[in-house]
């Protein structure tokens, strides 16, 4: 983190923050992701879990529908993403589940804009990438419709 800009250093650190306001009793893993739109606005989210699993909602998620909510016709330019698994020490950046990835894939389609990611774990090594295409290959977009 220290190699990083000041403006990426304050977004991961505002996905680092939402690591707390998770809601995670069932899997203890928490997420906690922020989003900076072409503005330098950020909007934050954390997972929140349910009994019912399939009604939950990741923390990356929350962030890109957060964002999207507030300020619509603004795009993202920057999503980070950080996790703390309650049960044991995860040392390496962990990816965005599969439905993730397709929201962000969404937002990009969206705005025809690439949405650089951050990713973090408890290690100090963060992994950034271009854009979801990188993570997502051979997606699928509104333009097959």
């Amino acid at each position: 983190m220290e190699e990083m800009s000041n403006d990426d250093r304050q977004l991961m650190l505002s996905a680092i923050a939402q690591l707390e306001k998770a809601y995670a009793p069932y899997s203890q893993f928490h997420v906690g992701a922020a989003a900076r739109l072409l503005n330098g606005e950020i909007f934050v989210g954390s997972n929140q879990e349910n009994a019912s699993y399939p009604l939950c909602m990741c923390g990356e998620r929350v962030a890109l529908y957060n964002a999207a909510a507030n300020k619509p016709e603004i795009p993202i330019e920057s999503l980070a993403i950080t996790i703390k698994n309650q049960k044991s020490i995860i040392d390496k950046p962990v990816s965005p589940c599969g439905a993730c990835r397709q929201v962000i894939s969404e937002y990009e389609f969206r705005h025809n804009h690439k949405i650089r990611i951050l990713l973090k774990s408890d290690g100090d090594e963060v992994y950034e990438l271009d854009s979801v295409a990188d993570i997502l290959p051979l997606g699928f977009n509104g333009s097959f419709l």
